[in-house]
């Protein structure tokens, strides 16, 4: 199964950045991909307004989900984004939605808030509290996760526990030092922790480092990007994800029980 990861700078108005979606939506259905995964919080984004993502929040039958769903009746593409759903005045989510066939066929509110390093994602924000179910991609069970979740490896455990051989990451990961080694490290730390594929997608504005990637159960890179705008594709076989789990069994030697959420 081929799955892919697209990235690209968002602007100030949602009609671009959705268009730009649309874009990358027919660029990996027409390569094949099954799975595709864009970065988090598209709806706006601008420099010198940290809070525009969550001014520029809509409904999800708004008209950039609707944009996107349209297109997303083109093909069997399972995509995978976020963006600020209202929930109080001045407030909102930080919402995962899967569109498949102009529907939206799950959806996840951000657990782990982004509160760290001088940023206080939770003053505008309202964190979830369910862990959502896994999805089925052409036969793959896939986990779904955000951004700041890749530091919590519990999340990631859980839904391997569960069954999952794919985990997804829409992402905006802030630069700063050594926040580009954490994104790699993290990455592939999960993909170890889980033995699972893992398909992140980075937003790569001046601000967020971009640095898409889709990693091997194994941990290695199997493609990625810089900081530019970019489709990355590769292929998920199951065979080799049954295989390499047989020579590091780590989810059936586990001691601890599974984790405990929320």
């Amino acid at each position: 199964m081929i799955i892919a990861a697209g990235q690209f700078a968002v602007t100030p108005h949602w009609e671009t950045n959705a268009r730009i979606c649309v874009n990358l939506m027919a660029q990996a259905a027409e390569r094949g991909a099954s799975l595709l995964v864009l970065p988090e919080a598209l709806l706006a984004r601008h420099d010198d307004d940290p809070d525009l993502s969550v001014k520029s929040a809509q409904p999800l039958d708004g008209g950039f989900l609707t944009r996107l769903r349209e297109e997303s009746q083109n093909n069997d593409l399972t995509t995978v984004l976020t963006l600020h759903v209202p929930s109080a005045p001045g407030r909102a989510v930080n919402t995962l939605v899967a569109l498949r066939g102009g529907e939206i066929i799950a959806q996840y509110a951000k657990l782990h808030l982004y509160d760290a390093f001088s940023i206080q994602e939770s003053q505008r924000v309202d964190a979830g509290g369910t862990v959502p179910p896994l999805i089925d991609v052409n036969g793959m069970k896939t986990g779904l996760m955000t951004c700041y979740d890749l530091r919590f490896p519990e999340l990631a455990i859980a839904h391997a526990l569960a069954g999952a051989e794919i985990l997804v990451l829409p992402a905006a990961w802030v630069r700063g030092p050594l926040k580009e080694h954490h994104w790699s490290t993290l990455l592939a730390a999960r993909a170890l922790d889980t033995t699972c594929y893992v398909v992140a997608a980075g937003e790569c504005g001046s601000k967020n480092i971009g640095q898409s990637r889709i990693i091997s159960p194994a941990g290695v890179t199997l493609a990625g990007a810089a900081d530019a705008p970019q489709l990355i594709l590769a292929d998920a076989d199951r065979a080799e994800l049954e295989q390499f789990r047989s020579k590091l069994p780590v989810l059936r030697n586990r001691k601890f029980a599974p984790p405990q959420l929320l």
